[in-house]
């Protein structure tokens, strides 16, 4: 059985120049992509929300709202990584697009060898930086478990005094038995010690009543 083809990458093109958007979306096209395309940041923006491209390729100077302002909204409404398109100096537009997390540029007037080449870079370093923020999260995650599960150890060492090893195991195997992740489990303990403590506090009050 053939496995199946993998699918192909969509990128969101915003610039006010037709021909150049006409030029692009056939380079980009005959390389193996889907394309989107917007004339303005204000008809980009619901574009990059609905369809979540792979990556947008935005100009610099767009009437109304410029490419670096929408840059900002798609970092801060959308996960869209976005390159740049622009006349100015290489090394301005490479400060720049730095500046506003760009993951890539290409300088005006368009070489079509170059776009293709430079849109897989860009995707690449886009994949990058996305691996390494689901790397991050899922550390945190597990770094945040990790820290309830040893309150619950202790808890239970302190409640039924016994050692860190016998605590752990215990609890290991309650959860095993119930299927459920440890770190589960311990939350639900230390929510429970929580309320307890809580009502504790109650009934302190209502004796001094």
């Amino acid at each position: 059985m053939m496995p199946p083809m993998p699918a192909r990458r969509r990128l969101l093109l915003v610039d006010d120049d037709p021909m150049l958007l006409a030029l692009l979306s056939t380079v980009l096209q005959h390389a193996g992509y889907d394309t989107l395309q917007a004339a303005s940041a204000e008809e980009a923006l619901p574009i990059a929300r609905q369809e979540d491209p792979d990556l947008a390729l935005l100009d610099v100077n767009l009437p109304g709202m410029s490419g670096l302002d929408l840059a900002a909204r798609l970092t801060a409404e959308t996960a869209v990584p976005f390159m740049f398109l622009s006349v100015q100096d290489a090394m301005e537009t490479v400060k720049k697009a730095t500046a506003h997390g760009a993951v890539g540029y290409l300088v005006k007037p368009i070489d079509a060898v170059q776009v293709a080449p430079a849109v897989e870079a860009a995707l690449a370093r886009a994949d990058d930086i996305r691996r390494l923020r689901r790397s991050e999260a899922n550390l945190t995650a597990a770094l945040a478990a990790g820290r309830e599960t040893s309150m619950a150890v202790g808890m239970l060492m302190t409640r039924f005094k016994t050692d860190r090893d016998t605590a752990f195991e215990v609890l290991r195997e309650y959860a095993r038995a119930r299927r459920c992740k440890i770190n589960e489990i311990s939350t639900r303990l230390l929510d429970a010690e929580e309320f307890l403590n809580s009502l504790h506090q109650a009934f302190r009050q209502h004796g001094q009543r």
